[in-house]
């Protein structure tokens, strides 16, 4: 009887070894996903079609010895006729399925995009792109895939900020990653005592350090987009990727090292030879098999029940001590001395002055690393104390997105509270928007990539940063352009780090400027994300018509720029609006639409404007069906004090009232 318990036993494990034999040839294929065609088509047999097919080849060739390669094909021919293309695999990917996966890629690409000028595919294991115009060390955002188990998470909210915790410090880790040919990290975090969550976040490798973690802000900003409260999920770029899973899906033994531990791995012993007689095996050999397998089953449980109890230690130590429970960086990393601050801005030489708001005055100035800052001297009034004001800097500088302005640092010296940012080289919008000569510089499409910028910045410091930031004071003053025209949200974190209550409802104190603020905060104190929307919407306005909203009144005879608009809508005349520079270049859909958005964001009801999530995906798709807007909220109008100030001082008070589905998107922009 006994010997025949040993013996179902060993046969449910030469099952189960089957069974992970199987399932490791599986693994062995690589899989598919997604691909795109776009760029036009060329004639076939030409010459960039030739060129294509030698880079298609070189490419899988090099996926023999190398697991990134990138390529140019037709240097000494025109440049209309020259390709450039590259391949790269998963960072965890073993090089023989490396291989197959480059020469899968590129034989799908042969077949199913045999005449287009630029092609995309991603698989499981790699992913294979070429165009003909030169991509190498950019960040390309467009065409995006998302992937998402259609699985819901019971507890959406703390969910997902354990997971854009994760995310982001495991694209902190891949970004700074630079063993061999590898912008590649993976992370664990525990959800509970039984279950764990999965991260993995790749650039190509010919990013540098900082646009890697640009192009991995933008695919994790997409994350909501694709994955909103699903077990799994995840957006690819041309350049970089992210994932997350409820499974180890990435192999461990070949991930780079983390700051996470890995989930340990249970193999089963090699089998022995069955010995010959009566009962078909020996006593010895079950013992052999079945004893280290108890073992090791015993020593997992007991780890996993040791490491369970820490987490929860740790987790409630964290709260008692009242430390924030995100992965931040430290105060000394962070702090400059004031000498140093000095010595970047020539001490604060009004020749280094690039500008002064509510908050304080702006000073550009050179490290001794060569690094060009932006110094914000804050003005004195504030009643924060030292502690609290380095607290909010530390967690303020971990908010990273490509749309907005990174805070480098900060210096603390008696009442002197700086911070140091990037250096952002095209000023601010206003500065080129409202001026009749720049303005030519921002044609259509330029506008609208600001426009879905800054929509997607909002959207970030509402819903999928490490905390909810109300900005309070968005306007055109305080988006920058980078040197590509790129939106750079600023000021994003001031109204915390100057010490304002922000978790609150309402405030006794306005932060803000007349004409952009929402009418339920300007009259009440009243502000939530809808006050930040409100003020999208009339920064919208201003980008489509380039026109300011404070003084249109006084050049087109109208109460203000959002009853000017109201009245085309309903005149049916809505492109009226529209900047007469833009008549060469816009998109009739796109500029409808985005007046059309921006209505939504005015109406008075806050409940009726729609949220950032939802006007980002209003941009970025036109199949989208937009509700009917209603009149706008006119706060500032013809009746109103004309010597109301238009820059409300920051401190100036106020009377209080009391399984897998994908989606895309595949037009470049």
């Amino acid at each position: 009887m006994v010997m025949a318990s040993w013996k179902k036993l060993v046969l449910l494990l030469l099952i189960f070894l089957c069974t992970c034999k199987a399932q490791e040839e599986q693994s062995s294929t690589p899989v598919y996903l997604y691909h795109n065609c776009s760029g036009g088509n060329t004639t076939a047999n030409s010459a960039y079609q030739l060129n294509l097919r030698t880079l298609l080849t070189s490419l899988s060739s090099n996926a023999t010895t190398t697991e990134f390669s990138n390529n140019t094909v037709g240097l000494g021919t025109s440049p209309s006729d020259r390709v450039y293309g590259l391949f790269m695999c998963r960072g965890d990917v073993p090089s023989a399925l490396c291989q197959q996966c480059v020469v899968n890629a590129t034989g799908r690409l042969r077949s199913q995009c045999s005449l287009a000028k630029q092609a995309v595919i991603w698989y499981d294991e790699c992913t294979v792109r070429y165009s003909n115009r030169s991509f190498f060390s950019t960040v390309d955002t467009r065409p995006r895939v998302g992937l998402l188990n259609t699985a819901n998470i019971s507890n959406q909210d703390s969910f997902m900020r354990l997971l854009f915790q994760t995310i982001n410090r495991t694209a902190d880790e891949a970004a700074n990653f630079s063993v061999g040919l590898k912008k590649y990290a993976v992370n664990q975090a525990n959800i509970s005592g039984f279950q764990s969550l999965y991260c993995l976040a790749q650039c190509t490798p010919d990013l540098s350090q900082e646009n890697c973690r640009s192009c991995l802000s933008g695919v994790i900003g997409d994350l909501p987009w694709c994955c909103q409260g699903k077990q799994g999920g995840r957006v690819l770029y041309p350049s970089c990727n992210v994932r997350y899973e409820l499974y180890p899906f990435y192999r461990v033994t070949a991930s780079p090292p983390s700051s996470s531990p890995s989930p340990p791995t249970l193999l089963p012993p090699p089998t022995s030879p069955i010995s010959p007689g009566s009962s078909g095996i020996s006593a010895g050999t079950i013992v052999a098999i079945v004893v280290p397998i108890t073992v090791a089953v015993l020593i997992f449980i007991v780890g996993i029940c040791f490491l369970s109890r820490r987490a929860r230690k740790k987790q409630q130590g964290s709260v008692k001590e009242g430390k924030t429970a995100y992965d931040i960086p430290t105060v000394d990393s962070l702090q400059f001395d004031f000498s140093t601050i000095e010595a970047a801005t020539n001490k604060f030489s009004a020749d280094n002055k690039l500008g002064e708001g509510g908050f304080g005055e702006v000073y550009k100035g050179t490290l001794s690393s060569g690094q060009v800052v932006a110094v914000k001297r804050l003005s004195k009034s504030s009643g924060q104390g030292g502690e609290e004001f380095k607290n909010e800097v530390v967690v303020v500088a971990k908010l990273q997105h490509r749309n907005l302005v990174r805070l480098l640092g900060f210096c603390l010296q008696g009442e002197e509270k700086i911070l140091v940012y990037e250096y952002v080289p095209n000023k601010s919008l206003d500065y080129i928007l409202f001026d009749p000569e720049k303005q030519r510089e921002l044609d259509w499409g330029r506008r609208y990539k600001i426009i879905g910028g800054i929509a997607r910045g909002i959207q970030y410091l509402h819903e999928d940063s490490r905390l909810r930031i109300i900005h309070r004071d968005l306007k055109a003053s305080n988006i920058l352009l980078d040197g590509d025209m790129n939106p750079k949200i600023s000021d994003f974190g001031m109204a915390r780090i100057f010490g304002v209550d922000q978790t609150q409802g309402n405030t006794s104190r306005i932060v803000g400027t007349y004409g952009y603020m929402a009418p339920e905060y300007a009259m009440h104190g009243e502000f939530s994300v809808k006050s930040d929307v409100y003020s999208f919407g009339v920064l919208l306005m201003e980008i489509l018509s380039g026109k300011k909203n404070s003084s249109f009144y006084q050049t087109d005879g109208a109460e203000d720029l959002l009853s000017y608009a109201w009245q085309l809508w309903k005149d049916g005349t809505p492109l009226e609006l529209m900047d007469p520079i833009l008549r060469e270049s816009y998109n009739q859909n796109e500029v409808i639409r985005s007046i059309h958005i921006g209505l939504l964001c005015v109406q008075e009801d806050p409940a009726d404007r729609p949220t950032m999530a939802t006007i980002v995906l209003m941009l970025d798709s036109n199949t989208v069906t937009l509700p009917t807007p209603t009149q706008p909220a006119f706060f500032v109008h013809s009746g109103t004090d004309p010597n109301m100030p238009k820059e409300l001082p920051f401190d100036q008070s106020i009377p209080m009232s009391v399984n897998d589905m994908s989606i895309s998107e595949m037009d470049p922009r």
